[in-house]
């Protein structure tokens, strides 16, 4: 057995051992991919699970929306909120939960790994406006990004030694990856969303933030979108996921897939930390 088929062994464990996510959420991204979906629906399936029901009403009812009255109906929260901002809340306080349940890696203390995570669902956002993306079709964008690095959490202690020659030799953490491992986070990100059942441009941006041009078509710009986020984060160290350096020579790349310029993403500095103090709450729901 050769080295890298007993590092993906081990790797494959990890993931085994990881929970799934809660029938709950999978019946709300079944209900949600359907065309003809009510917040009625929504509503039956949330409202028997206590955890979520909590969840959605402590979010229309956080700072971030910052309304007059308290909401306490959850059919009232969910049309509020939009059903894409509920199915999206329901899958980010899945995940976290389920990763706060995976072992404790040193390489990536996990606060810093969110904070990296949340500032490119952030980013990635924002950017999808700019774009002229619909309103409701910003979410994907932020649970995109929030979800891109996933494939880090897996790896064990010898993750050290990939963050600490990434520093010293100041290149992309990939390349680190693939040279001591012989596998990297996108590979190890696919085994999660397979077991997630994770939609098609959600696997995509976990598996392909790093090369958008192997992605879908249909899903390019949004992994390109969510790439552009996570060189932004990288570059301005919001947070830490270990890549301090990202790859330059892929930026007119991810510009030209997106159709944006770097003026205008550097442009949204203060608006990008502005959104991510409000993004926190949405994620301590």
């Amino acid at each position: 057995m050769s080295s890298r088929d007993k590092r993906i062994k081990k790797i494959q464990d990890v993931v085994s051992k990881m929970p799934s996510l809660s029938t709950t959420v999978s019946k709300v991204l079944e209900i949600c991919s359907r065309p003809d979906t009510a917040p009625n629906d929504l509503n039956k399936v949330i409202s028997l699970d206590p955890v979520l029901t909590g969840q959605v009403l402590k979010l229309i009812n956080s700072a971030y929306y910052s309304l007059m009255n308290k909401v306490t109906s959850l059919t009232r929260a969910i049309i509020m909120l939009g059903l894409n901002t509920v199915k999206n809340l329901a899958l980010s306080t899945a995940v976290i939960r389920c990763v706060g349940q995976a072992k404790k890696s040193k390489a990536l203390p996990i606060k810093h790994f969110w904070a990296h995570s949340i500032g490119v669902g952030v980013m990635a956002k924002l950017l999808a406006a700019e774009r002229g993306v619909d309103m409701g079709e910003r979410e994907e964008y932020f649970v995109a990004g929030l979800l891109h690095d996933l494939g880090k959490i897996p790896f064990g202690d010898e993750y050290t030694e990939v963050v600490r020659m990434t520093r010293r030799q100041q290149t992309s953490l990939i390349q680190v990856e693939q040279e001591i491992l012989d596998i990297d986070h996108e590979e190890v990100g696919q085994m999660i969303a397979e077991k997630w059942k994770l939609n098609s441009a959600l696997t995509d941006a976990i598996c392909h933030h790093h090369t958008p041009q192997e992605a879908a078509p249909e899903n390019q710009a949004l992994v390109a979108t969510v790439a552009l986020a996570d060189f932004y984060t990288c570059l301005f160290d919001i947070g830490n996921a270990g890549n301090r350096f990202p790859d330059e020579s892929q930026l007119p790349t991810l510009l030209a897939l997106t159709g944006l310029e770097w003026k205008t993403i550097s442009g949204l500095s203060e608006l990008v930390e502005q959104e991510i103090t409000r993004a926190e709450v949405f994620l301590q729901v």
